[in-house]
């Protein structure tokens, strides 16, 4: 792998061979980096995502992640060459390599801090996957996606939790059984994108939701995040005294507190480093 290897623009690809990350200030700007190959998947890029991942989650530093695609397109799912490989593995070898896509999708959804997707030209397969656990995803308005597994004679499983959370059973039904393509209009109608803009645009959009994200309060969007899918699919009922301790706690906490001040007097909140 590469180590510290400085590229025209003076950002650092820190020891990624197939990824490049960016800081800038808050905001860590994380790229697939196997153009060659339409940024598909292989077992290294999984732990690459996976080892990255970790690293995020030690880093109080980073507020924001934008997650894009080098070249012509975001992410074309599996590597073939990977996938020929595949051919020889055994039950327990695939069990195995399965395993290792979970936790890195896993990984990915669980991020303290907002991961948005910046998506061009085609997301499909694990690619799809990776807008799924996305919290904002968008896309530019010609991107096409698909769960094309189903066309390899293969299911669209491990990423099914996370595909499902975001576009629901029927949606589910239509392209998991079908594997069709389809467009970034139609991603935006069943929730697998939020935005479809102009290319020339994803940037400007991408910039606007950064800073919203920016402008909010780091530990309370954490938290707010992380009460998603424990609220998900419990009834109101069910779900009263969690949701009750958990508002207790942040109206009581030193955020709480900055954000309600911060309102009453008319003034930006110390967090809030939006421009």
């Amino acid at each position: 792998m590469n180590t510290n290897k400085k590229r025209e623009d003076g950002s650092v690809n820190d020891t990624f061979e197939f990824l490049l990350t960016r800081r800038e200030g808050t905001v860590e700007y994380l790229t697939l980096n196997r153009p060659d190959v339409r940024n598909a998947f292989n077992d290294q890029v999984i732990v690459e995502l996976t080892a990255w991942a970790a690293t995020i989650n030690a880093d109080d530093d980073v507020r924001c992640v934008v997650l894009a695609g080098a070249g012509k397109t975001f992410c074309a799912g599996a590597d073939i060459t990977w996938m020929s490989n595949a051919l020889a593995y055994t039950h327990d070898e695939n069990v195995q390599d399965a395993n290792a896509m979970a936790r890195m999708f896993a990984a990915l959804d669980t991020l303290p801090v907002p991961l948005i997707g910046r998506i061009h030209g085609a997301a499909l397969g694990g690619g799809a996957g990776l807008a799924s656990v996305c919290d904002v995803v968008v896309t530019d308005e010609n991107a096409v996606f698909g769960f094309t597994e189903v066309k390899l004679g293969i299911l669209p499983a491990v990423i099914s939790p996370y595909a499902l959370a975001k576009i629901g059973r029927s949606a589910a039904r239509e392209l998991f059984l079908t594997g069709m393509r389809f467009g970034a209009l139609r991603a935006k109608e069943i929730g697998l994108v939020h935005a479809v803009v102009p290319v020339d645009q994803l940037d400007v959009m991408v910039t606007l939701y950064v800073n919203e994200m920016l402008s909010a309060a780091p530990d309370a969007l954490a938290t707010a995040k992380a009460l998603i899918p424990r609220v998900w699919a419990r009834g109101a009922s069910d779900a009263a005294g969690l949701t009750a301790e958990a508002i207790a706690a942040r109206r009581v906490s030193e955020e709480g507190q900055e954000g309600l001040r911060a309102f009453l007097e008319k003034r930006k909140a110390k967090w809030n480093i939006s421009q």
